[in-house]
């Protein structure tokens, strides 16, 4: 009996034990990714749970609101949700919980709520997590409005509109295709007192988007609820020149070489001896990674006007490609290439000083690939300037600059034949037709006219309002704007050979 009452206290010992350590079992983990904000029509639910390879007895989510709960994931039932295995010990879960999947969803406060459930040491007890995350419902969409008037945008150009959009803390701003172009708070524009939901934005048709690519403002909230308001008034053709350049070895040989030393992650796949291999590179690959490093100096662009009036052509300069010229390359009579030229290319003499167009800040000087020694300003607002093929530079990123301050001299490197400037003007990054920013008419109209409008003072020595701002004469003042163009061009000395930009 001794015996007998000796293993019956050894095994509740056992037992008692084993209990305990089985609570003692670590518990799975839950972390929620998303949301991370609100959600509306479409909203999504992500999450990992982890356990000791991923051995969960249950896996649940739900949501509840207004005392109602909406199962949404089942492990054992996933539906239409993602899982998938991160590792060895956790798994992720992705499901949609928009109103789109739960109809039953309100404006307001819902709360979601996660349960992971794994067994202990010799199945004797189940060890539980729950978490939860409360979060806004929105499902009525902003408001915008436009506020400014006669809108006319120029193939290749640029324009600007005045807008509301409500709630003040949207994202806002002008879709043009599939580009999206930012708006900023109207009081950086220069209107006194402007409430938080007034707002501008720059746009432009680029020259390769078609005529009919819808242009719409647009207010989007964070859970993706969007409005949008269609405000142009017209759409002009512009004629873009086509041209052909004859290239050749003493071209490649001076040009290619360096530009692919200052480009180590461009790998020509030929003998050094190819320079035809070398200069495709360059004209593709280089050109393109310019863009991309372009793209990505914008970004953070303030949100305020840095300039004032129209900007400054390089003085007594002649034009010697303009803007959106598509350009074939000729190699020993053959067509070897097509690229579109995306500025305008002017000459004076060698040397010459390279002019500030206007105010604005250095974002960039320094070797920029096809463009060699290459400035570029900020001008405010996703407004930008560049110069290309410089000799040599003067100022450096961060400094504020004047209009008509010298920022280098002029000269032949990266893909240049002679020496001269490259200038083009981009908008939120996107190269536009530089011409308008030359011409007071067209800042005055189509950017000051509306900030005065909205509230702005008007800038000191600006004409009055003039018949082109009335109903119905968009058309006319295009057609003048194109003439002008066609004039500076037809005044302009013929291009000499051997000097335009490769």
């Amino acid at each position: 009996m001794r015996l007998l009452g000796f293993f019956l206290a050894l095994f509740l010992v056992l037992v008692g034990g084993s209990y305990v350590a089985a609570g003692r079992t670590t518990p799975p983990t839950l972390t929620i990714e998303q949301p991370t904000g609100p959600i509306g029509s479409g909203g999504t639910l992500q999450f990992t749970a982890g356990a000791a390879r991923t051995v969960f007895a249950r896996v649940e989510a739900r949501l509840e609101q207004n005392g109602k709960t909406f199962e949404v994931f089942n492990l054992t039932t996933p539906g239409t949700a993602t899982v998938k295995h991160l590792d060895a010990d956790h798994l992720q879960v992705t499901v949609p919980i928009g109103k789109g999947a739960i109809p039953e969803l309100q404006q307001g406060t819902a709360r979601v709520v996660l349960v992971a459930t794994r067994t202990s040491f010799l199945r004797l007890r189940d060890v539980t997590t729950e978490v939860a995350k409360e979060f806004q419902v929105r499902l009525e969409p902003p408001r915008i409005s436009v506020v400014s008037s006669k809108h006319y945008l120029n193939h290749g150009g640029a324009e600007f509109v005045v807008y509301r959009a409500t709630p003040a803390d949207v994202d806002s701003g002008v879709r043009v295709g599939e580009i999206e172009y930012r708006g900023y708070p109207a009081s950086g524009a220069g209107i006194p007192g402007a409430d938080a939901s007034l707002k501008v934005a720059f746009f432009a048709l680029l020259h390769d988007q078609p005529l009919q690519a819808p242009v719409v403002a647009f207010a989007r909230d964070a859970a993706g609820n969007e409005a949008h308001a269609s405000f142009i008034d017209d759409v002009f053709e512009k004629p873009f020149r086509k041209s052909r350049i004859p290239v050749d070895d003493r071209f490649f040989s001076r040009v290619v070489p360096e530009i692919l030393a200052h480009s180590p992650e461009v790998k020509v796949d030929a003998p050094a001896s190819d320079l035809l291999a070398g200069f495709l590179k360059v004209n593709g690959e280089v050109r393109r990674l310019n863009g991309e490093h372009i793209a990505s100096l914008v970004k953070d662009s303030p949100a305020e006007l840095l300039w004032k009036g129209p900007f400054q052509q390089l003085g007594n300069s002649q034009v010697e490609a303009a803007f959106a010229d598509a350009r074939t390359y000729v190699y020993n009579g053959k067509d070897v290439d097509l690229q579109t030229h995306l500025g305008f290319d002017l000459a004076v003499t060698a040397n010459v000083p390279v002019l500030a167009a206007n105010a604005g800040k250095i974002v960039n000087a320094d070797w920029l690939g096809i463009y060699g020694n290459c400035v570029i300003i900020d001008h405010g607002m996703g407004v930008f300037s560049l110069y290309g093929h410089m000799s040599s530079i003067d100022v450096k990123v961060g400094d504020a600059v004047t209009k008509g301050q010298t920022l280098g001299r002029s000269g032949m490197t990266g893909l240049a034949a002679g020496d001269h400037v490259h200038f083009t003007m981009l908008v939120a990054g996107h190269p536009v037709n530089p011409v308008e920013w030359w011409d007071p008419h067209w800042i005055q109209d189509r950017v000051e006219r509306k900030l005065v409008d909205a509230g702005a003072p008007a800038p000191a020595g600006t004409p009055s309002a003039t018949n082109d701002s009335a109903a119905g004469n968009g058309g006319q003042r295009a057609e003048r704007s194109r003439e002008r163009e066609a004039k500076a061009r037809k005044a302009a000395p013929k291009p000499r050979r051997g000097r335009a930009a490769r």
